[in-house]
């Protein structure tokens, strides 16, 4: 019981495949899950055994909630099969996706996608592995900046599904602390991923405009997120829960045209 485990959801590419390597780095052995990209999954599972862990990548639509019992077995034989354990320690619910629903322009089917990826999928997940996680575990839910910096109206139900999220991660915290389990939220800040067309990654005139306002003068690397999110799940954060964390590198407190 002594090697801790994560499971991490999307954790093939961006934030979650930034995750799983720092978890990795850190000595934790990684259950990481993909909606498509296979190869990609592989990849990470290769780079985590490289540094002498162990990782498997298991496929799942967190949005079909009919798989869930299903791949809750999957872990389950993973576990026993891998681990010879009947439990993991560090659950991310990572996995997710943008979309635009701008004020007076909101298309019902486009709220509706984005209640289920990013709210209803992550109660029902969580929900189902709850009985798989360790007591004195961890779980991390990842919301966003914006559910506090309101810099885009197009992102309004997308943040709203993220506010959801922290209110519901307080609830959880609450119920699951007498199982010594910390729950907590981890809000990136702008970050270099494919996020809504990959525009922090790649516009230049963008970026520009986050570094003038960032007290760390650029924006946020994948990498910032995944030694966050593998701090935040450690062990020596167990007295901390119920939290919003903010891995931003101070977005909004630079002077502009410093």
């Amino acid at each position: 019981m002594s090697q801790r485990i994560a499971l991490v959801t999307g954790g093939s590419r961006g934030l979650g495949r930034a995750t799983a390597l720092a978890l990795a780095d850190s000595g934790v052995d990684v259950i990481l899950t993909y909606r498509s990209g296979a190869e990609q999954a592989a990849e990470v599972v290769a780079a985590i055994g490289a540094v002498g862990r162990r990782a498997v990548a298991l496929p799942l639509e967190t949005t079909d909630l009919a798989s869930h019992a299903a791949f809750a077995e999957q872990v389950r034989t993973a576990l026993a099969d891998i681990w010879g354990r009947d439990s993991f320690d560090q659950l991310m619910n990572n996995a997710g996706s943008s979309g635009e629903t701008p004020i007076g322009a909101t298309d019902a089917d486009e709220v509706q996608r984005l209640f289920d990826v990013h709210f209803r999928s992550v109660v029902m997940l969580t929900q189902e592995l709850l009985p798989l996680l360790a007591d004195e575990g961890r779980i991390l839910n990842v919301s966003t900046g914006l559910t506090l910096n309101l810099v885009n109206p197009a992102y309004s139900v997308y943040a709203a599904m993220k506010a959801a999220v922290e209110v519901y991660s307080r609830y959880l915290a609450k119920s699951l602390g007498a199982r010594g389990i910390a729950v907590n939220v981890l809000a990136p800040g702008a970050t270099a991923t494919d996020f809504g067309g990959g525009s922090i990654r790649d516009n230049e005139q963008y970026r520009a405009g986050i570094i003038a306002s960032s007290a760390m003068g650029r924006v946020g690397e994948p990498d910032d997120i995944g030694r966050a999110a593998a701090a935040i799940l450690s062990e020596g954060m167990g007295w901390v829960t119920g939290q919003r964390i903010e891995a931003a590198g101070g977005q909004g407190m630079g002077f502009v045209g410093r």
